[in-house]
């Protein structure tokens, strides 16, 4: 006799497909399963993309100040497209190769259309495409940790119009492309699907982000706390382990590549990953970031001098996030991003670390985040939390105005500060001397393709465009001292030299540099642009012997 369980007792079995997105805690907005099926959160989305694109793109050649970085990334680019291996001079191992090779993709067609427009200042727009991504990410982040429909909105404003954010985003950093992945790596992880081909996108993602800037590696504890909130309990496990599998498996192949080229370790006569890491870990300490007078310090006032309501704001928020984890909703859902913050912060906030400039990047959008998580949760308090049935119309117009007041006085603060930053961003031309100085070494220089002249990577690819040789015509300089490659080719020094373009990079780091310090010394000037300490001054060396190059 087959016996069968009552049918009020017999499991049910869930149909296949994607499980319903998890209820939202009560006064939220919960996200759709598929936000590209929601037409609210794509016209919004679309509609603040814009503004953001808009913001970041007007005047972006000319805005801010073309870095000695920035050149160094995308001559590394151009030296990938012409098939010059992984750097216009010998690679290194300072960072992992793969963050230029995406730039080297993304500027490879108007590098064909156009090639001299493969510099610094025209190549930003390209940034256009990363800044764009990123922000959507962070909208779409937002929604996926539960932050109502304008609370998203919010954080993606924060992150792409703060002028910090405008600032830093125009630049072509590594940290830029980091961040669209860590972004990336986190959206898969708070994936409401819970499918696992997801979570394995997600360690993907991760250990790309890494091998863009190997500094991310720092918030991929993080990215594992999303994915354990959000995956689900029967294959969490397995998400898990297969995230984490992906993220070294793809990490793995940097020193893999290494260990292939016979790189690895130290040894006569080639550079070695060892070396590179080495040397990115015994850094000078730029001091404490708290101490008045120390370079870290400095960095921060910089940082503090475009916005402080992203940074400050953010940062206060995600360690009230992390305080109240236990009893906030709010907190438990942007437990990942508050998490990024406060290692960021504890790592920034070492007795002597060294602290670049572009630092702050990795954190923007998860300041936006938290900042805008802990403005949703105000205002789910004010208008929600505290109403009681058969609360007297009274109270409740009273707690709409307190609203209405709070949003006005926050606006009241934040848009005049914002809108001076980011329309010094969009007017002022802070190039002007790095065009003029250009321009003059095309026009007014004899014989460039025999000419020798020291510059800064942000300077390297107009030059070689202009007619001087890459690498031994047009110099890098820190290779005049730093690269064997180089050095070999320069018998007399110094005296090889026939221009320095000393700009402010070349005159501070000049110090430490022999050869460069020989040939400012032995120099004057033939052109000044600029003003200050802002200046760019192009200065003749003069040698006993027959310069290889003449002024006109």
């Amino acid at each position: 006799m087959t016996s069968t369980l009552p049918a009020a007792t017999t499991p049910t079995v869930p149909a296949q497909g994607p499980p319903l997105p998890a209820p939202a805690p009560a006064g939220r907005t919960a996200p759709p399963s598929r936000l590209r099926s929601s037409r609210s959160d794509l016209l919004l989305c679309g509609l603040l993309l814009v503004a953001i694109l808009v913001v970041q793109g007007w005047n972006i050649a000319d805005y801010p100040t073309l870095s000695d970085d920035e050149g160094t990334y995308l001559a590394q680019a151009w030296a990938v497209q012409e098939g010059n291996g992984l750097a216009h001079y010998t690679y290194w191992y300072d960072h992992p190769p793969f963050g230029w090779i995406q730039i080297a993709l993304l500027t490879w067609i108007p590098s064909m259309i156009s090639p001299e427009s493969m510099t610094v200042g025209s190549m930003r727009v390209m940034m256009l495409v990363v800044s764009g991504i990123s922000a959507i990410l962070v909208y779409v982040l937002g929604r996926r940790l539960s932050l109502p429909r304008w609370a998203a909105g919010f954080g993606m404003l924060l992150f792409g119009l703060s002028p910090l954010s405008v600032v830093l985003q125009r630049e072509i950093f590594l940290d830029n492309l980091a961040v669209m992945w860590t972004l990336l790596a986190f959206t898969l992880a708070a994936s409401p699907s819970r499918h696992l081909w997801h979570h394995f996108g997600a360690g993907i993602a991760a250990a790309t982000a890494v091998l863009t800037k190997e500094t991310i590696l720092i918030v991929l504890p993080a990215v594992l706390v999303t994915m354990w909130r959000h995956s689900h309990r029967d294959t969490r496990k397995f998400a898990v382990t297969g995230a984490v599998t992906a993220c070294l498996l793809i990490g793995m192949s940097y020193p893999l590549f290494a260990l292939l080229k016979g790189e690895l370790l130290p040894g006569g006569g080639h550079v070695s990953l060892w070396d590179g890491v080495k040397y990115q870990m015994t850094r000078p300490g730029s001091g404490f970031i708290l101490d008045a007078g120390s370079g870290s310090h400095g960095v921060l006032e910089s940082w503090l001098y475009y916005d402080r309501i992203l940074p400050l704001g953010g940062l206060a928020g995600a360690l009230l996030l992390l305080a109240t984890w236990r009893w906030s909703v709010t907190a438990r859902a942007l437990a990942g991003p508050a998490l990024t913050v406060a290692v960021l912060a504890a790592l920034a906030l070492r007795p002597n670390g060294y602290l670049p400039a572009m630092y702050v990047i990795q954190a923007l959008p998860f300041l936006a985040l938290v900042l805008a998580g802990g403005t949703a949760s105000v205002a789910h308090g004010v208008l929600r939390r505290w109403r009681s049935e058969g609360e007297k119309r009274l109270f409740t117009g009273g707690r709409y105005a307190l609203a209405a007041v709070l949003a006005v006085a926050a606006g009241a603060y934040v848009v005049p500060r914002w809108y001076d930053g980011d329309r010094t961003a969009v007017t002022l031309d802070a190039n002007a001397p790095y065009k003029a100085a250009s321009k003059w070494l095309s026009s007014e220089v004899e014989k460039p393709e025999s000419t020798r002249v020291l510059v800064d990577d942000a300077l390297w690819l107009d030059l070689v465009h202009a007619g001087y040789r890459p690498g031994l015509g047009v110099i890098w300089f820190y290779k005049a001292d730093l690269d064997p490659a180089v050095t070999k080719t320069m018998p007399r020094g110094w005296k090889d030299i026939d221009y320095v373009v000393a700009s402010p990079t070349v005159r501070r780091d000049a110090v430490d540099l022999p050869n460069v310090k020989a040939a400012i010394q032995h120099s004057t000037p033939v052109a000044t642009f600029g003003t200050g300490a802002d200046r760019i001054e192009i200065r003749q060396v003069q040698t006993t012997g027959t310069a290889a190059g003449g002024v006109r």
